[in-house]
């Protein structure tokens, strides 16, 4: 009799402690449910909120971009001034990437995009002042447009690096086509915009309005909560060459994602010193005006915004790699079409400059994901540094090889060749083992 009335007591014990494990499980659960709702609901509000204050700082700059080219074309009427601001705008990225990228990953990246915003928005003060009392040298405008270029060396790898840890995985390259759309509208809306303020404002005036989009965008910023990575790497202990070196060897680790970037380098090559040769192709070649070029980069913007937006709402599309090489395709396509026109063509070559623009985003926006994706956050600054280091190194060869062949064989003829090269580009990416991997 006692034993049966301990095991009824065991039995009830076991009852009770099952219900309430069985209660805790599901308090658990219910938790992370709800949890998992507060997190998909607060991604979109960190994400768009940061999006909107980059999208306010990006068009208030482009305008500026332009009305400082305005600017040094009336002041100078130099060629040579317009290539050295050119050259200005991309170096700090090309030389100094690889360090940038290490403090961006050693610090806290949210106080770099705000204090990279900061540095922009001074510089831009400074001008401003200074144009209150005197006509502005070349040379300080120079340096102005350096001191803004570090601030973006900062800034982009820091931007790329953190949207990773707001947006799920699976909504990454949607985002990635978002950006790609508003990088597509400041180019359509600020030559037009900045050639309209340019003769109703003083310049000084105009920069505040840039000064003023950097302090949104540090507002904004500052506004999310940004989780921090990796704490211990913070320590200034660390060594800095070392990092450095830790940056490439992630990249090499993953032999996928390296040779993409190879191949991606190649790419940039030959495909970016076309963009140089857009008004020489429009006026020598199709006998147009400077109206002329204003329709190909209208047209090249718009297909661009298409392009982002088709891969926004269509972005979850897992076939990565097969995007990125039907976008290299198409670029060589409407590269080789365009070299093949005769001199009456222009229509067809501003709907192949629409197909290039649309070609963009399905390339840029996608291979960025998939760096998002396939590296650790701790590493990604300097990962995407590095990456933009390597192509910002890529351009200038290319420019100076493009303008020599262009010159001697025609422009038209070299859009031939590099709409070639690029489709041979094309063909040779799935071809590779460890980059159809990637999928």
């Amino acid at each position: 009799m006692l034993i049966c009335r301990l095991k009824l007591a065991l039995w009830i014990l076991a009852c009770i402690f099952y219900c309430q494990n069985q209660n805790e499980n599901n308090d658990k659960k219910c938790k992370e449910r709800k949890d998992m709702i507060n997190k998909t609901s607060k991604w979109k509000q960190d994400f768009f909120t940061i999006w909107t204050g980059q999208a306010i700082s990006l068009i208030t700059s482009a305008i500026l971009q332009m009305v400082i080219i305005f600017y040094l074309t009336e002041k100078t009427g130099s060629a040579m001034v317009l290539s050295i601001a050119s050259l200005v705008g991309f170096l700090p990225y090309a030389v100094f990437g690889p360090a940038i990228g290490v403090l961006v990953d050693r610090y806290d990246r949210k106080k770099i995009m705000i204090g990279a915003d900061l540095m922009i928005a001074a510089a831009g003060a400074l001008l401003a002042m200074i144009d209150l009392f005197m006509d502005l040298p070349v040379w300080m405008v120079m340096v102005v447009l350096f001191i803004r270029s570090i601030g973006a060396a900062f800034h982009s790898p820091a931007l790329s690096a953190v949207t990773p840890l707001l947006v799920p995985e699976e909504q990454l390259t949607k985002c990635a086509g978002y950006s790609q759309s508003l990088q597509s509208i400041s180019y359509i809306f600020s030559p037009a915009v900045a050639a309209f303020l340019y003769t109703v404002w003083e310049l000084n005036a105009i920069i505040l309005i840039d000064v003023l989009g950097a302090v949104i965008a540090c507002i904004t910023v500052a506004l999310v909560r940004i989780p921090k990575v990796n704490a211990e790497k913070q320590s200034s202990d660390q060594n800095f060459m070392k990092e450095m070196k830790e940056g490439l060897g992630v990249l090499k680790e993953n032999r996928g994602l390296f040779i993409l970037l190879l191949i991606g380098t190649l790419y940039m090559f030959v495909y970016m010193p076309i963009n140089a040769l857009y008004p020489l192709i429009s006026m020598e070649y199709f006998a147009g005006t400077p109206t002329h070029v204003s329709i190909t980069e209208i047209a090249f913007a718009s297909g661009m915004l298409a392009g982002g937006l088709l891969l926004g709402l269509f972005g979850r599309y897992k076939k990565r790699i097969i995007l990125i090489t039907l976008s290299i395709f198409l670029m060589g396509a409407s590269l080789t079409i365009s070299g093949l026109l005769p001199p009456s063509g222009f229509v067809i070559f501003v709907v192949c400059c629409a197909s290039m623009g649309l070609s963009v985003p399905f390339y840029s926006g996608v291979q960025t994901a998939l760096f998002q994706e396939k590296i650790k956050p701790e590493y990604l600054g300097r990962v995407f540094s590095l990456t933009g280091s390597i192509m910002s190194l890529a351009m200038p060869i290319g420019l100076i090889l493009s303008g020599f062949f262009a010159d001697r064989i025609g422009v038209n003829h070299w859009f031939l060749i590099s709409g070639i090269l690029v489709m041979g580009i094309a063909i040779i990416c799935p071809l590779v083992t460890d980059v159809r991997k990637l999928d």
